[in-house]
Parts: C-alpha cells; structure tokens; sequence
C-alpha cells in the first residue's frame, strides 16, 4: 500500500501540549467494529464499554529520563539519548554531534562530577559512521543511575518546552504500573488509567495482565518508503509472561475479550502469537509490522491514542478498523476538537458479541487476498524477528516511582526552529519537519 493513503489534516492547535488535568478526564471516541456506530466518551467511563470476563492487557514498561548533557574537554556541548543497554553494561547512545567525538574521549555530565567515555562509533545502514556511539561511565557505574538522577524526560518535540521544562513530566509521561526500566518512550494509551479507575474496572470483574515492551527510538519515525512494503521495521525488546499467558487463556475459557492497552501492546502479544493464537511466553526482540490485511490473532479490541500521519502505529490502527474507517473515525475526532498525541485524547475500538482469537475478518471477510497477505506479514515478521544484536538483554527492573520533586534542568521537547537537539527526539523527522500538514 502506498504510504500516503494513511495522511491526513490536522491544524496545529489540536496538538496537545500537555495532559489532561486528571489522566481519566480525557476523552474517548468509542467505535465497534464491524459496524457504524461512534459515540463520545471520557476514559473514566471505559468500565461502561468493558464486561466482566473481560482482560485488559497493558504495557508495563517505565520510560527511562534518557537524555544526557554532557561537555567535552574542548567544551563543546554534546547531547545523548541514551537507547539500548548492552551485555557488558555500556549503552548505545544517539549522539550530537557525533562526528566530533573520538573512542576514549571523556564526556562530563553539565553540573556534575560525573563522566562517560565514548566506547566506539557505529555504522549506519549504508555502512558510513552513522549517529551512534556506545557509551559507558567512566566509573563503571550503572548509566541508568546516572540517567535516573541527571537524566530529563525524552519528550517528542512536539510537546513545546522551555529550557526549565515541566517538572510534572516526569510523572505524566509515564504510567500509573509502569514497573520495568528501559522505554524511551511512553506507551501513552496508558496514561489515561489511575489507580482509582483501575481498581474499579478490577470491582466490575475486568481482569488486567501486564506485557513488557520497550518502546524505542524508532517507533515514531515516520515511514521514509513510498509503499509499506518497502519499510523496514524498527526493532524493539519485549517480553511475555507465562502469567499473562494464563490470564489470556482464562479470558478465552470464559468468553470474554482480550483488549489491548495501546499499539506496544498488541505488537507483544501478536508477535508472541501462532497462526491459531497459541501465545508462547519468552523475551526477544520484534520487527513486526501490522498493515491492513494483516491477520489479527489474539486482540478483541483496543484501546489507543490518535497517531500521527503516514505512521505505523496509524496504520495498526487501520488494520484492526480498516484504512477508510479509520480516517473517517480522524476526521470526526478532528472535528469534534478531540487532542491528538501523547497527551493528547484516546479512542477505544472493541468488538461487539462472543469474542473471537482473531479479528481475520474483520476488514476482509473471506479474502483469499487478505489471507495471503496476512501469511507474507508473518514471513516477514518471523524473518526480522531474528535481530542482528542477539547479545543485547532484556532490561528490565522493578524500582519505585521517581519523586514529583526538583526541576528538569532542560527540555526535551525541544522544537526544531529553536535547536538543532531535537534530532534526538524519537520523533526526529518531525523535528525537522513539523507535524503534517501544518
């Protein structure tokens, strides 16, 4: 499919900002699948949408203050998004500038004592030195503690900041059971639920089981290819437990729905899925790219925030919902003044009656089409899943929730009018670009 088919208008000003005053005060566009009816909702009212028997499954992933400033000896400045943990404790880092760094040279963190060394440059794609460093303490500290206590928020870009940021960020961009170190990102559909809200949909007989993947660098990327079959996927570290496992089968013996809590969601369990929806618990890493026509095996439904243009998470989206329905379903929110982004407002697409272990038909019923192209997406998808950097672990730790105190010393959403950092941001492309169409 052509990448353009999933664009479409957004004015500026329905960018959120910021969250909504209480994280269930956001609204929700309600859309069963299959048919026409839309209805307008606020998140602390999903429990009206839900039943009993039914699973939520949620991403438990906790966002890591990823973004370092640091000096080198000459003084120059030098910014790090710190991306993925190695075997051997160091990170790879995205660097600016990274031509001007050399292995060895020692890189101090603004304000503080404290050092990292530049390991080595890596290549990009093409085989030139490419925007990645792998870093470590000059210490032998654990980086993550130096992020954990000198590190800001890696707010995308179009989230506009000052220099002294918001120190609500480094509570709002992150969930309410977010348990695992190690996303760059947020996995923001969650960002809607409270404890309180939680605990109500668990009295309404909702059970809730936890997957982990570690949203990366490249999920937000926009598709640079012309046609989606031309895309390749960014990997990212998930892992699946025999507990959520169990919690998934329970769900299917009772009849009820399995609901994912945003795209990183369903990526873990379809990823983890056999083409009769077996689910295999395990960690590894995941390329898959669901596009319309792809073969839903597990999710009955989804819980999701409004995705930008010409992205892969839209075109997720419109794989469960269908492409037309799905910008019909962006142009009412549009219309409706609906906020979009990661702080912006969410959409829940559910299925009416008895759950099934896929929503196959869903878009094309019957298509002997879409069947093949669902069995070339899991080719494909069991192909990349074998990634190049076997060694890398899972990172993962359980640690309390970082304090509501203190100042970000910098922003994170830094736009790219004002700084040229804002390549850093997972949303780079945006930066120099700006959101589509402005």
């Amino acid at each position: 499919m052509k990448v353009s088919d999933f664009d479409y208008e957004l004015p500026p000003e329905r960018i959120a900002q910021s969250p909504a005053e209480r994280r269930e005060d956001a609204r929700m566009l309600v859309h069963r699948l299959g048919g026409e009816s839309v209805a307008h909702r606020r998140v602390a009212e999903i429990g009206e949408e839900l039943r009993a028997g039914d699973l939520l499954v949620v991403n438990d992933t906790r966002v890591l203050p990823a973004r370092l400033f640091a000096l080198r000896a000459t003084g120059g400045r030098v910014e790090l998004l710190c991306v993925e943990p190695l075997a051997d404790g160091s990170w790879r880092a995205m660097v600016r500038p990274a031509k001007k760094l050399e292995a060895g040279d020692v890189l101090t963190i603004q304000g503080t004592d404290r050092a990292l060394v530049a390991v080595r440059r890596e290549l990009d794609a093409t085989g030139a030195p490419g925007a990645i460093w792998v870093v470590r303490t000059a210490d032998g500290s654990p980086l993550e503690d130096l992020m954990l206590e000198q590190g800001v928020m890696p707010l995308p870009p179009y989230i506009r900041r000052d220099a002294s940021g918001e120190p609500e960020d480094r509570e709002r961009y992150q969930t309410v059971y977010a348990e695992r170190l190690g996303a760059v990102a947020a996995p923001t559909a969650g960002l809607h639920f409270t404890e309180a809200l939680l605990a109500e949909l668990e009295s309404r007989g909702v059970e809730r089981a936890h997957v982990t993947l570690h949203v990366g660098p490249g999920t937000f990327l926009p598709v640079t290819a012309d046609d989606t079959e031309q895309h390749e996927m960014h990997s990212e570290r998930y892992e699946l437990s025999q507990a959520a496992v169990d919690a998934i089968e329970r769900t299917r013996a009772r009849g009820g729905r399995v609901v994912a809590v945003g795209t990183t969601s369903v990526r873990v369990l379809e990823a983890c899925a056999d083409e009769s929806g077996r689910l295999t618990p395990g960690t590894g890493a995941t390329r898959l790219f669901i596009t319309p026509g792809y073969r839903f095996r597990v999710v009955d439904g989804l819980l999701t925030n409004f995705h930008l243009p010409q992205s892969t998470l839209l075109m997720l989206v419109s794989a469960l919902a269908g492409r037309e329905r799905t910008l019909a379903l962006y142009r009412e929110a549009v219309e409706r003044e609906y906020r979009f982004y990661s702080y912006g407002d969410a959409m829940l697409l559910m299925r009416d009656g008895s759950p099934r272990h896929s929503l196959a038909n869903n878009n094309s019923r019957n298509s002997t089409a879409a069947r093949a192209g669902s069995s070339a997406a899991r080719i494909a998808e069991l192909t990349a899943t074998r990634p190049t950097r076997v060694s890398s672990p899972m990172f993962v730790r359980s640690i309390p929730p970082i304090a509501k105190t203190g100042t970000i010393e910098d922003s994170v959403a830094i736009h790219a009018a004002s700084a040229p950092f804002a390549c850093f941001s997972p949303f780079v492309a945006l930066a120099l670009t700006g959101p589509k169409p402005m």
